[in-house]
């Protein structure tokens, strides 16, 4: 089958779309699938050094076209950069037909593929993932329509937990049953528990966009209250890292806090293996990627009961949960996880045991191909009108945010 993926964003920009993007492009190489995966990215110098950014690598077995968001990086002309997804498949089409096209993200991708679909008369898979969920749609006219356009002519809406979906629905009106549960995977084959410390301190981690909407300055703000001994370790870069560094020295935490930066996928395992507590203070996800490589790892996880961690986190069972923004709740959690190793490595093997069941790559990707085959010879998306009005928009001054 010739498949078409429409990625919002890829490495070297650090997003659980990255990840959730090269663990479904090696399942499908596997399965040898033919696979074009057209992706936006970031070449402004400055969205890069905080996003990260710049042409997507290659992928073995994968023809990667990268798409520079010229639009959005000259003022947010989000409907110029459809334009040019929307040319892209279909000349890539003209050359080698696809079967199925499938876009992450809901707008902009997702709607440009939605108009793409329609144009070559292709079954179209959505996945909707992260903030597109949670605010896309809520910040204009112009989006809110192109989402629910998206939602309602989709051949397939993918999206990662029940949660999740809910929210989507009560925001945007789309029937539940629009929504197909596939949840979020980790490569368990790279993602290996590493060896327990026998003594020092006990090594919490935090790894993602350092962004406050992550809870990332709330965790800094409870780490002070945190009893026993510890060392944290702030992995990324985002939007907050300048700021992040300047809360811990002026909260006093100095070398009980380590700020490592950019990380390299490939290096990132080791990184879990290198700690024992993993900290997700975050206020939603779609559904998160680095818990459950946290999970994979054999960390306990502290994370909140927050639309996309409810999904995969029970609190006392397989991780500890708090309120997203309560800061005493979240010292007091740590402590627990830092003072009780008896319940720190309840936690963390229950953990280990559910990701290998329940969450590995292999089986959610057999799932995705699985929904390419029932769709293959469906009827394409029809009836979509392709003009919206554009309205003012938040992010449109600050489009790096969708």
């Amino acid at each position: 089958m010739r498949i078409c993926f429409v990625s919002r964003r890829f490495f070297p920009a650090i997003s659980g779309m990255s990840i959730y993007a090269i663990n479904l492009l090696r399942q499908l190489v596997a399965a040898e699938h033919d696979v074009t995966m057209v992706s936006q990215y970031y070449g402004d110098p400055e969205r890069a050094r905080v996003y990260g950014g710049g042409p997507p690598p290659a992928v073995t077995g994968v023809k990667v076209i990268g798409l520079e968001a010229l639009g959005e990086q000259a003022g947010g002309d989000f409907e110029g950069d459809i334009d040019t997804i929307v040319a892209t498949i279909v000349a890539e089409h003209a050359a080698a037909p696809f079967d199925v096209l499938h876009a992450q993200y809901g707008y902009p991708t997702g709607w440009a593929t939605l108009l793409a679909a329609q144009r070559l008369g292709l079954p179209c898979i959505v996945s909707i993932q992260g903030g597109d969920g949670h605010w896309v749609g809520s910040c204009c006219d112009t989006h809110r329509i192109a989402m629910e356009r998206v939602l309602a002519y989709a051949n397939a809406l993918l999206i990662g937990g029940r949660s999740f979906a809910g929210e989507v629905h009560e925001r945007l009106g789309t029937p539940i049953e629009r929504f197909t549960i596939v949840p979020g995977a980790v490569d368990t084959d790279r993602f290996t528990p590493g060896v327990a410390a026998e003594k020092g301190p006990v090594r919490l981690f935090y790894h993602g966009r350092v962004d406050r909407r992550k809870g990332v300055l709330d965790m800094l703000h409870a780490l002070p209250q945190v009893a026993g001994d510890w060392h944290c370790t702030i992995s990324g870069i985002g939007p907050d890292y300048v700021l992040a560094q300047a809360l811990a020295a002026e909260l006093g935490l100095g070398d009980r806090v380590t700020f490592t930066g950019y990380a390299d996928y490939a290096d990132v395992p080791a990184l879990y293996r290198d700690h024992d507590v993993f900290v997700s203070p975050t206020y939603a996800e779609g559904f998160s990627n680095t818990i459950l490589e946290a999970m994979a790892s054999r960390h306990a996880v502290l994370s909140c009961r927050s639309v996309g961690v409810v999904d995969c986190i029970r609190d006392g069972e397989n991780g500890l949960l708090v309120e997203a923004g309560d800061v005493a709740a979240q010292a007091q959690a740590l402590s627990r996880l830092v003072t009780d190793d008896g319940l720190r490595r309840r936690l963390a093997n229950a953990a280990l045991d559910e990701c290998r069941r329940v969450y590995s790559w292999h089986a959610v990707g057999a799932q995705i191909i699985g929904i390419y085959a029932a769709l293959h010879t469906a009827a394409p998306p029809s009836g979509v009108d392709p003009d919206i009005a554009i309205t003012p928009c938040r992010f449109r001054a600050e489009p790096h945010l969708l």
